[in-house]
């Protein structure tokens, strides 16, 4: 099978799909409550503030509706795991976004552009690997 073959079948699969919705509503509470908290701190803490916040709703949501497993300490881990390396990539784009003159409160929609992907693909591992 190509390459472009696998790319397809991994990136229209049901479960990209599903990882679609459940990143949707986890970047949606991420926004939330990075926005709520810009109010009364700089961005990387508003951030780390909203993406703290979205991070528990999506462990449960990606293990039993996106990779339908169960959600045990070990996958918990992995996830976290996933998630720092994620987490750190994305603190660094906002700040390259932020320093390069966007404004903080679109800074995040160019992130998301970067690392969802990068996500799907570490969260994937996880939950089919471990």
């Amino acid at each position: 099978m190509s390459l472009l073959a696998r790319l397809k079948e991994r990136f229209l699969s049901p479960e990209f799909l599903r990882f679609c919705i459940v990143g949707v509503l986890a970047t949606a509470i991420n926004y939330g409550g990075y926005y709520l908290c810009l109010s009364f701190t700089n961005p990387t803490i508003a951030y780390t503030l909203g993406y703290a916040i979205s991070f528990v709703c999506n462990f449960f949501l990606s293990a039993k509706y996106t990779f339908k497993k169960k959600a045990t300490a070990k996958k918990g881990l992995g996830f976290a795991l996933s998630h720092l390396v994620n987490y750190g990539l994305q603190v660094g784009c906002l700040n390259l976004f932020l320093w390069i003159g966007l404004g903080a409160r679109i800074a995040p929609i160019p992130v998301w552009c970067i690392c969802i992907p990068v996500n799907f693909l570490l969260v994937r591992f996880v939950f089919n690997k471990i």
